[in-house]
């Protein structure tokens, strides 16, 4: 139900340069722009998804600005790529995003740009999002590829962050199963 293509081109070049790396393929964007309103609600420092870690995952950072820097040193255990030097555009991350096995995002255009390709996505959404992404869903009627990871309270990440970990292991599971 994707309405947006990636230049094919630009797939090619991504795709030989991911080829190698061990999957599944985990897009992470950690932060949104510093200068949003709501910024201090819905962006993390990469430290903070230190539960997200786990073998057989390659983190692939597509955090781009300040918030970047944070990939040179992820999380113990966190097996991390990071892109920000290599992404030149939105057709880099649109190629990227069709070459990862799920993009796991705060509320950026990286995950609103997922949902437009149909790419899968995991949205980390704060206690009161957006309007966009409505109330009480799991899933969101513009972009049907992304699934919704809600705060309880507010300021709880704890908990979206578990329940995305335990995600990523039925999806490393999965995979496995597929090889």
């Amino acid at each position: 139900t994707g309405y947006l293509r990636a230049d094919p081109a630009c797939v090619a070049l991504w795709r030989a340069r991911l080829a190698d790396l061990p999957r599944p393929l985990v897009g992470l964007v950690w932060a949104g722009r510093p200068t949003h309103p709501r910024d201090a609600q819905r962006s993390l420092a990469l430290a903070d998804l230190a539960p997200l870690a786990q073998p057989g995952v390659t983190f692939v950072g597509l955090q781009l600005g300040e918030a970047s820097a944070q990939a040179a040193s992820p999380p113990p255990g966190l097996s991390m790529v990071p892109l920000s030097q290599d992404i030149r555009d939105f057709d880099d991350t649109a190629a990227i995003l069709t070459q990862l096995d799920v993009l796991v995002s705060v509320d950026s255009s990286p995950l609103h740009l997922a949902g437009a390709l149909g790419c899968p996505a995991w949205a980390l959404l704060p206690f009161a999002s957006d309007w966009r992404w409505l109330r009480e869903r799991r899933d969101s009627p513009w972009y049907p590829s992304i699934r919704l990871f809600r705060q309880p309270a507010p300021h709880a990440w704890q908990p979206v962050l578990e329940e995305v970990a335990d995600a990523l292991r039925v999806l490393r599971t999965a995979r496995s199963a597929d090889e």
